[in-house]
């Protein structure tokens, strides 16, 4: 892997000499760097050489990256230190741990033809069979190290075509990924579907998994034999017209026993199908996927709980909130099957009206159940109301009535029930200064009872922003979760300095999900772009 990121980094100075590249060059890149120096906790169970305590008292996760474009090339890579990651990112393995160049690319661009050898992301669809990506709130980055070439022979049709092993943490397994993806634009060919502001795509993926048998006894008599080549498939049609959309997609997987579904030699398949429709003031959507077994990974062998190796990504859903105690039981996507339906609407009451008032009034409304045959496993039913009183006053309120299914998620605990409430204010007094307070509470006979959350968030434009919140739980534990920060932005920097205490729980994004412990200290993030 060095050897290639030095070559990627040789060719990228190489584009970006005038003497070689006579069109225009561009170079860009970033600096991210998050550091905890944390205190020991012992009220929280944050002391150093436990469970979820710490293995040294300093931790930064830093990612620096540069890309490198012109007409015809593109080069880019990226640094990462992770040798004292952040908590919550390294596994019992500290397999997170480490440094070095693990993404570096180059991109060839021709007329109609593109061709990257390196480390690459790509999605197939809704990512039913393919999705390589990098969140970095969630340590995942399953890029895949080989090539890729995006070919478009003729308007409207696009064809995807790549190989390559998948980065594990700091490894690159032997196993490979290959697969391919057609998409058609109906509409670029049928000009009454153009004039008529129709869209219509059509798309099929094939994806195939190739890995090694290995030794693993079934019984004390019989091993698994297990299969070297998993193929998935997938088809596809998505339809926009006049604000109305509809996607339906379909993929399935041949056998594909792993530690996570137990060695089970099932086929996997997804169905999912959306609908929506939106105008100025309106929205609605409505949405239902059936899984099971579609748990896809480039090794059999990953535990349940790992974010390695996916191949694939499926949808949770769910809604994704940014409220404290809303988001404090977040849902997972279940990998060995579940139904998952959401709806939601918005309508904006006009100004003037009277419900909208002088400045007019919003209400949303979401409603997400996910089960299996025979239990729930997630509930989430929220109205939202936003209204703007004032020319600087704007009022958000938010209910939401919940039920998670804490034995599913974390392996027992039953069903939690909670009723949610939410205050936020916003208050403009002048162009530059604006004040935003929130005040949250969370009522459950459950887990640890009754949560109470307050935020307030003061901007000064153009530079600087203050913030301190506190959640404190007011049922078992008695338990104070504050913290304060200083944000300063100054053109392409931002640094923030503040002192925290977090409870262990979850982050999650997209219905995949994080364990965080418990932590405190004091936080410096920095962040660059140029």
């Amino acid at each position: 892997m060095k050897r290639f990121a030095l070559l990627i980094l040789n060719l990228s100075f190489l584009i970006a000499t005038p003497g070689v590249a006579q069109d225009k060059v561009t170079v860009s890149g970033s600096l991210q760097s998050d550091m905890l120096l944390a205190n020991k906790d012992t009220e929280t169970g944050f002391v150093k050489g436990s469970p979820t305590g710490y293995e040294d008292k300093f931790m930064t996760n830093t990612y620096g990256e540069v890309a490198v474009q012109s007409r015809y090339v593109d080069a880019g890579l990226r640094f990462e230190f992770l040798d004292y990651p952040m908590p919550g990112f390294n596994d019992r393995y500290n397999k997170f741990k480490g440094s070095g160049v693990p993404n570096f690319y180059v991109k060839a661009k021709l007329k109609n033809l593109e061709i990257t050898g390196g480390t690459y992301y790509e999605q197939f669809g809704s990512g039913l069979i393919l999705r390589t990506y990098e969140e970095r709130s969630l340590g995942i980055d399953n890029s895949l190290l080989g090539g890729r070439v995006v070919y478009t022979p003729y308007r409207g049709i696009t064809l995807k075509a790549l190989s390559g092993v998948q980065r594990t943490y700091w490894e690159l397994k032997k196993n490979t990924v290959t697969g391919a993806d057609l998409e058609l634009n109906l509409d670029e060919w049928i000009r009454p579907m153009q004039e008529g502001g129709t869209r219509l795509l059509l798309g099929g993926s094939w994806v195939n998994k190739h890995e090694k048998d290995e030794f693993v006894m079934a019984d004390p008599t019989h091993r698994y034999n297990f299969p070297k080549f998993v193929n998935a498939f997938d088809v596809r049609a998505n339809l926009q017209s006049h604000g109305f959309g509809l996607l339906a997609e379909y993929a399935f997987k041949t056998q594909d026993p792993t530690l996570i579904n137990g060695y089970n030699y099932d086929r996997g398949q997804v169905g999912m199908i959306s609908a929506s429709y939106s105008k100025k003031g309106m929205s609605f959507l409505a949405q239902a996927r059936r899984s099971e077994f579609m748990d896809f990974r480039s090794q059999r062998s990953v535990p349940r709980l790992s974010r390695a190796a996916y191949i694939n990504h499926l949808p949770a859903f769910t809604m994704d909130h940014t409220y404290a105690l809303a988001a404090l039981y977040p849902y997972a996507t279940q990998p060995d099957g579940e139904w998952a339906v959401q709806g939601s609407a918005a309508y904006t009451f006009k100004r003037k009206s009277k419900l909208g008032g002088k400045y007019g009034m919003t209400v949303k409304l979401n409603v997400s159940h996910v089960r299996n045959d025979g239990e729930t496993y997630y509930q989430d039913i929220n109205v939202q109301l936003e209204r703007k009183f004032t020319q600087k006053f704007k009022l958000n309120l938010m209910y939401m009535n919940q039920k998670y299914n804490q034995t599913v998620m974390e392996g027992e605990g039953g069903m939690i029930h909670s009723n949610i409430g939410v205050v936020e204010g916003r208050y403009q007094f002048n162009k530059k200064l604006t004040l935003r307070a929130e005040l949250q509470y969370l009522h459950t006979p459950d887990d640890d009872g009754d949560w109470i959350y307050g935020l307030a968030e003061l901007s000064i434009v153009p530079h600087w922003m203050l913030s301190i919140a506190d959640m404190y739980n007011v049922g078992e534990t008695k338990t104070h979760y504050y913290q304060g920060s200083v944000t300063y932005n100054i053109k392409s920097h931002r640094i923030q300095l503040g002192y925290v205490r977090n409870r262990a729980g979850f982050n999650c994004s997209g219905g995949v999900c994080r364990r965080v412990p418990a932590s405190k200290g004091v936080t410096l993030s920095y962040n660059y772009n140029f």
